[in-house]
């Protein structure tokens, strides 16, 4: 029996096209959703040229201080249950860094430098891990010190808010980060369970309270810092978002 020639090809079509069984299925995400600081985002030294621009010789070890000083008075803060809008954490802490650097702030710089932290850069990896995390169906948001108005300014500069379930700052119940508060926000407005979350901290003081907290947690150590001496450890490391995706997707 012959067997017509556009019978065989529809054939050979439908064998090539059907699925291969479980083998090819898609592996379904480890977790359901990634709460990220926002560092892991974007790069917190992108302020330098604008810094090294107001205080020549000067931006790296300006940008150092003055990053350290903003979440010192963030701790402090904390502790002593006296929060502020996280802005003006980072103009005190400005102010600060130029008066102990006996440096001249003068209105205009003082503008230009807080306006940098309204237009950071993302590190290279980090657009394209967030679309993979989405395209998996991964729920993506920030539990981030950083206040609204820092965190829309650029998620929206950068052309990613789109990227994001929410743009969530520690500002929602007035504590900052590592108080267990802060990070119990991302179970509240994800309405999901402790475990179904990945936490991915760019401080290793960050990386310590959410795992205190109980999240499972991905550091992603961008400055190749020393782990911290406090005795936790998190559930993975790395100084790229390759590891993380891996972590979530079973995959890079």
């Amino acid at each position: 029996m012959t067997i017509p020639r556009s019978l065989r090809w529809s054939l050979l079509a439908s064998i090539l096209v059907a699925p291969r069984g479980p083998a090819l299925a898609q592996e379904e995400p480890r977790f359901k959703a990634v709460a990220f600081d926002y560092f892991v985002i974007f790069d917190a030294n992108s302020v330098v040229p604008t810094v090294e621009a107001a205080f020549p010789g000067k931006g790296a070890e300006f940008t150092r201080a003055w990053r350290a000083k903003q979440f010192e008075y963030g701790f402090l803060r904390s502790i002593t249950d006296r929060h502020a809008d996280f802005f003006r954490v980072t103009e005190d802490a400005l102010a600060y860094t130029a008066e102990a650097m006996k440096v001249e702030l003068t209105l205009e710089k003082r503008r230009s430098l807080l306006d940098a932290y309204l237009n950071l850069k993302p590190w290279p990896d980090a657009v394209d891990a967030l679309r993979k995390l989405r395209a998996s169906g991964v729920r993506i948001i920030t539990i981030a010190n950083f206040s609204p108005k820092m965190l829309e300014a650029n998620a929206e500069h950068a052309g990613i808010a789109d990227l994001f379930d929410e743009l969530l700052s520690t500002q929602a119940n007035g504590t900052y980060k590592p108080d267990p508060r802060a990070y119990a926000l991302g179970m509240e407005h994800l309405k999901l369970k402790k475990e179904e979350i990945v936490f991915a901290a760019f401080g290793g003081w960050d990386a310590y309270g959410a795992k205190s907290f109980g999240y499972t947690t991905y550091w992603v150590n961008r400055f190749g810092l020393p782990n911290e001496r406090l005795g936790v450890e998190p559930d993975g490391t790395s100084d790229n978002l390759e590891g993380l995706l891996e972590l979530v997707l079973g995959k890079p």
